[in-house]
């Protein structure tokens, strides 16, 4: 009897050794995955792998398609479904005027269900099979989200946002609270099967120094031991110039905004800063020292006019960065999306964004900012079978263009600045399909 399923296809993905990005691309491969575990046995070229394997009752051909790792969403808000591509506001007035409004409605366990459910198949049919989520800060809010994530048997990363000031009081938590009601979702969720817990203060404006204390407080409860990982942290770092200002009166005895999260202890190989704009030199200084993570957003700070992020100068200082839709200030679930964005405001900063390395940041690249690189990211063997099969013929112009790509760079590039949900035709969760077009 055989134990695994096959999947011929052409295949890509990337490995890194020493710091350096590998592409891997083989026309006409054949992936291996054993049908118990969800994980991958064997991958390579179908001439090479066909003789060593008996797949002659369980190989799926997908013709003109390219299979390749699920995307990676390091940082998005799911009870901001409703509220995407909400008009006419800056940061702060867009969170008054409309999520501050909508995430009262997760008070409501049946609402938080239903957004849940919703929130995940569109994330699914776009490619995305993990993202780290801001929940609300209602308890309720996320065990929705890990129940849906769960039964779906998708490995996902969420937190109940801490937030005791500067917002609605209907929203409001209080310090001790906070810390209590976080300390029961991580006990309950943490490390649950594929789930994960982030800490998740919204960010310094909503947050009081005893709250952030007990944010730090919970990282030290749950740290990384025994080969088991601790709880994540998420928060947003200098993404629009009001918001900075604001931060800077609330805290005038720390350096700057990074240095406020320094100043609690919250920074580190575990805590990912989302969007990171407007940073100074020393910022971006103490960001590489106590290796912070970033999630860039571009077509959220596009559409909410927040700036332009610098990937060269994040790079440069060696700081470990992904690419984020940050639904809903983003206007995209799709990351192909995302990645034609970026290449814009890189662009505008008269810096190149590579294929390669876009298509890195969604998966193995964001894959290692949640220190989940061991697991998901690319196709070596023992990861999770966790795969996007890309329709190359999806849309005419698509099409076209791809048959006079010349190599694989073209196609990626064909992919990421033309593409958006219709290019994915099937996504595979630790092996099993899930959706289908």
């Amino acid at each position: 009897m055989n134990d695994n399923n096959f999947f011929r296809a052409s295949i890509y993905h990337c490995i890194e050794t020493d710091g350096n990005i590998e592409p891997i691309y083989i026309p006409d491969g054949l992936m291996v995955v054993n049908k118990e575990s969800g994980r991958i046995v064997d991958i390579g070229r179908y001439s090479d792998l066909s003789n060593n394997w008996d797949s002659t009752n369980n190989l799926v051909h997908f013709k003109d398609r390219l299979i390749m790792p699920g995307f990676i969403d390091t940082h998005v808000h799911y009870p901001q479904y409703k509220v995407i591509a909400s008009y006419g506001a800056s940061l702060i007035e867009w969170l008054d005027k409309y999520t501050f409004v909508e995430e009262q409605k997760f008070s409501d366990n049946d609402y938080a269900d239903q957004i849940a459910n919703l929130f995940l198949d569109e994330l699914i049919k776009n490619g995305t099979t993990t993202v780290m989520t801001f929940c609300t800060s209602y308890k309720q809010s996320v065990d929705a989200f890990f129940n849906a994530s769960e039964k779906r048997n998708l490995r996902m990363v969420a937190g109940k946002v801490m937030m005791d000031r500067n917002a609605p009081e209907e929203l409001c938590d209080n310090s001790e609270d906070s810390y209590k009601d976080s300390k029961s979702l991580i006990e309950k969720w943490h490390n649950k099967g594929r789930l994960r817990y982030a800490v998740t203060p919204r960010f310094a404006l909503t947050s009081s120094k005893s709250q952030l204390e007990q944010a730090s407080r919970l990282l030290n409860e749950f740290p990384d031991m025994d080969g088991t990982k601790g709880v994540l942290l998420q928060t947003h770092l200098n993404e629009n110039d009001e918001e900075i200002e604001r931060v800077r009166e609330l805290f005038p005895d720390s350096k700057n905004y990074f240095g406020v999260y320094d100043d609690f202890g919250i920074t580190g190989r575990n805590s990912v800063f989302g969007h990171c704009i407007h940073n100074t030199d020393e910022e971006y200084q103490k960001m590489a020292d106590t290796g912070s993570k970033v999630a860039l957003c571009p077509t959220s700070n596009l559409f909410l006019g927040s700036g332009l992020f610098e990937l060269e100068k994040l790079e440069n200082y060696g700081i470990d960065v992904s690419l984020a839709s940050d639904v809903g200030g983003g206007d995209s679930f799709s990351m192909f999306q995302v990645m034609n964005e970026a290449y814009k405001v890189c662009r505008m900063n008269d810096f190149n964004l590579d294929p390669v390395k876009a298509f890195y940041l969604t998966t193995l690249g964001a894959a290692k900012v949640l220190n989940m690189d061991d697991c998901i990211g690319n196709f070596e063997a023992e990861k999770e079978a966790d795969f996007i099969v890309i329709d190359l013929n999806a849309t005419e112009i698509i099409s076209q263009k791809n048959k006079i790509s010349s190599n694989i760079k073209d196609t990626l590039f064909n992919l990421m600045t033309l593409g958006d949900d219709r290019l994915i035709d099937e996504v595979y969760i630790m092996g099993q399909r899930t959706f289908k077009k």
